[in-house]
């Protein structure tokens, strides 16, 4: 099919939840580049939305995928499978957690968050149940992770949802205060929300949460789904902050493009499903555990996350330089490669300019450019959108 003919066939047969895509067509993907059906070459600053953590094509990633598949894809999880069991005890060993669960999703991992919150009080007979979040958050597309999710916009369409939600201010202790009662059973937050606008949690904030939610028997439970696997310049976002949730959720990075995602407990939290209270048919399939062990592993072994931390400086340096020049620029904020600029006109023009210049770029909101670039881009991939940014801007400015 011609490019043309893919985004008409699209229009025609595909359900219309995306509105108007990026006129692309994704053809492959090498390193930090994807390429169009056309063959124009784009530098990617966008990594399928924090997805792909090494980039496309991976070489080790993608012969662990290709032995695998020669092997076994599935089988279900009547079954034994030796590298679910590799990953869940590499996962462990390199967290605070004590047990893990697969899925396939960042809105899975979250919904079996909230029900292994309310299954821990369960087992006790205690009736707890309530969970409290944060306005302006974004936890998922089930009935449940809207139900979590601050922002009237993704539920409107959906309700009545499902009860026992509230809402207080993001990086405001008080309001959580005021909100907790004898029912409440969990907290759930993002260290830096993302599809919120690229918000940093303060670490007094999530510090203020932990001793909280000791102090009054609640659990603590960090969306990591889009800091987790290296993003922020640690292995998951919880350690740059030294709090430690009792449930946290990954997903994006975790299979760097293979739909993988998974709950993690800690402590006696991590006992509480017993058989029975929770399953996925495809949750943990060997395919997919095999892509986030590759992964995992080269992320750990391989000095990715100094390099993550090196390049995020550059990058924050460099943006911050911009935040001076021009007075359009309203803040710079994030952390690792996780970076949030927020303008004070629409960006969607701006999106569009960069992506004329082959670089593709994401938003967060109306006002908010949004880099989430794989965490092996270089200083010079940095460089050359700096540049472009510059052009761009000094232009509205």
């Amino acid at each position: 099919m011609k490019k043309k003919e893919v985004m008409q066939a699209d229009k025609k047969y595909h359900m219309n939840v995306y509105g108007d895509r990026i006129p692309v067509v994704a053809k492959k993907g090498q390193g930090v580049y994807l390429y169009d059906k056309d063959g124009t070459e784009y530098l990617d600053f966008t990594a399928g939305i924090a997805v792909n953590a090494l980039g496309y094509n991976h070489p080790q990633v993608t012969k662990a995928i290709q032995k695998q598949a020669e092997n076994i894809l599935h089988a279900s999880n009547l079954y034994y499978f030796e590298i679910q069991s590799k990953l869940s005890k590499l996962l462990v060993e390199n967290s605070c957690a004590n047990k893990v669960f697969f899925a396939n999703s960042g809105a899975e991992a979250n919904e079996g968050a909230i029900k292994l919150a309310r299954k821990y009080f369960t087992k006790q007979s205690k009736d707890k149940y309530k969970i409290i979040a944060t306005k302006d958050s974004f936890h998922g597309r089930t009935l449940a992770t809207l139900a979590a999710t601050g922002q009237e916009k993704y539920q409107k369409p959906f309700t009545p949802l499902p009860q026992g939600f509230d809402f207080a201010p993001y990086n405001d202790l008080e309001a959580v205060k005021d909100l907790i009662d004898e029912k409440t059973a969990a907290i759930i937050v993002e260290p830096i929300q993302g599809e919120g606008g690229v918000n940093p949690a303060t670490k007094e904030y999530l510090q203020g949460l932990r001793e909280l939610c000791d102090q009054k028997e609640i659990l603590l439970i960090f969306d990591e789904v889009q800091t987790g696997v290296g993003r922020t310049g640690s292995l998951f976002a919880y350690q740059e902050y030294g709090v430690k949730p009792d449930i946290f959720t990954l997903a994006k990075a975790l299979g760097n493009g293979m739909p993988i995602s998974s709950i993690l407990a800690c402590g006696d939290v991590a006992e509480a499903f017993e058989p029975g209270d929770h399953a996925s048919t495809f949750g943990g399939n060997p395919l997919a555990c095999r892509a986030a062990y590759a992964t995992l592993k080269i992320i750990l072994e391989e000095n990715i996350i100094d390099q993550v931390k090196e390049v995020a400086n550059y990058f924050q340096t460099e943006l911050a330089k911009l935040e001076d020049k021009y007075a359009i620029i309203k803040d710079v904020r994030g952390k690792g490669l996780m970076i949030g600029v927020e303008l004070r006109v629409s960006v969607k023009q701006i999106i569009k300019q960069v992506r004329e210049e082959n670089i593709l770029i994401l938003n967060a909101g109306e006002n908010v450019l949004r880099f989430l670039p794989p965490l092996i881009i270089n200083k010079d991939h940095v460089t050359k959108l700096i540049e472009t940014l510059d052009q761009i801007l000094s232009e509205l400015d």
